[in-house]
């Protein structure tokens, strides 16, 4: 006779977010067209970090960080791994409503159940949290509760004057010095100007992959890249590099070979909003499946923490930290500022440079400020001539056969849109 062993809390966790990711994995791999090879590096990095529960850093300082305005060039300078805390498990979205309210951002409720449970793979050793959104920021004090060292970055809320500019120069100084304090290291001109060359080197071949989705036969689907991007927030950063290069090497030889990821009049979408964060791909994966792709999106986990690389006037540390400073504030384009014109200019520049029909814009219910950005956004595309369709959904499988008709209506229309062009 067997005995019938008793899930704890933390392996039925496990269970369920490694059938979440196996989903979502699955999907990728079988249910579109053949996807690159060089996507198994990152399908067998998921799988192995959220199925089979592997930690990647055991001999490393980890630090987390809540947004993506932490440098993690200073990070990487003093020898520390930067592990992006944002969380897309529908699993730790429910743990997270016992401590949150229920109309609060998923993303954050998520962020706060894993941290909740201590069930990581890769525990930070500190947490370093910028008062970006208010949600995010008043988790920090829920998070420090849970036994982690929580260190607020102030981050203002305009990025135009120079009173901001000062003020997050000075934010970033003392973020740094209070990191090179708690490793017992000092932050050396040689080893931050080697990471931001090898950050900039990362940035370089994101770009390379842009360049190819602005071709009219597109090589790679946007769920991909949302994968290869997402890999960012807490893969080896070397490993990361050699795998994306791998992948920039075939997807230039695809574009030789015309193979196309996409249907022969699929419309081609900017994808704007809230950000996927794996596995919720739920309204990208539903764009694609309808016969949609993904060509370009402008959110914080693709391509606004690729987009623009630091410039640097004089190598000396001082120097060096004041400009990433000002990258990570100037070339924000988070709706948590009060005036953010950069951001629609960008998503109008990402529909003309890759030639897309149409914007696809999500926000998380109870993510605030995508909410209330909306409607100026929608009325900056009308008056550009640009299809938009706007979406709030959540974290919960449910939803799913509304989601798919509004998306599948959409992205009908703008084939009936492309066909009376001709």
């Amino acid at each position: 006779m067997h005995e019938h062993k008793i899930e704890t809390p933390n392996e039925k966790q496990n269970r369920h977010k490694a059938m979440e990711s196996v989903n979502v994995l699955n999907t990728l791999k079988e249910g579109f067209k053949t996807p690159p090879k060089a996507m198994d590096y990152f399908y067998n990095l998921f799988e192995d970090v959220y199925c089979n529960q592997k930690a990647l850093h055991k001999d490393k300082v980890k630090v987390g960080t809540m947004c993506i305005q932490i440098p993690s060039e200073i990070i990487y300078a003093l020898d520390g791994v930067p592990i992006r805390l944002c969380n897309g498990f529908y699993t730790d979205d429910e743990i997270g409503s016992d401590f949150l309210p229920q109309k609060a951002c998923p993303l954050v409720k998520a962020s706060v159940g894993h941290l909740s449970s201590k069930n990581l793979t890769d525990k930070p050793d500190m947490i370093y949290s910028p008062t970006t959104c208010d949600q995010k920021t008043k988790a920090g004090t829920l998070i420090a509760s849970f036994g982690y060292e929580v260190v607020d970055v102030d981050f203002p809320r305009t990025k135009e004057s120079e009173i901001s500019r000062e003020f997050f120069r000075r934010s970033i100084r003392e973020f740094s010095a209070d990191l090179s304090q708690k490793m017992g290291k000092k932050l050396s001109r040689k080893n931050l100007k080697a990471s931001i060359s090898k950050i900039g080197y990362a940035q370089s071949l994101y770009h390379q992959i842009s360049e190819f989705r602005k071709n009219k036969i597109v090589p790679i689907l946007g769920n991909d890249i949302f994968l290869v991007t997402n890999a960012f927030f807490f893969d080896k950063i070397d490993n990361w590099i050699e795998a994306t290069e791998k992948l920039v090497e075939e997807l230039e030889q695809r574009v030789k070979d015309e193979v196309n990821a996409a249907g022969k009049i699929s419309p081609r979408i900017v994808y704007t909003g809230s950000p996927p964060i794996f596995p919720n791909y739920k309204i990208p994966l539903i764009i694609e499946d309808s016969d949609g792709i993904i060509v370009a999106d402008e959110t914080c986990s693709s391509n606004r923490m690729f987009n623009d690389r630091v410039a640097v006037d004089e190598w000396f540390v001082n120097d060096m930290i004041d400009s990433l400073a000002d990258k990570y504030l100037k070339a924000c384009t988070c709706p948590v500022f009060s005036k953010n014109d950069d951001r629609i200019r960008r998503i109008v520049e990402l529909v003309r440079s890759h030639n897309a029909d149409g914007v696809i814009y999500q926000a998380f219910a109870g993510c605030t400020v995508y909410e209330l950005e909306q409607r100026s956004v929608l009325e900056a595309m009308e008056r550009e001539g640009i299809s938009i369709l706007y979406i709030e959904s959540d974290y919960s499988p449910s939803q799913h056969g509304q989601l798919s008709t509004r998306v599948e209506a959409f992205i009908e229309s703008l084939k009936i849109k492309n066909r009376n062009k001709k």
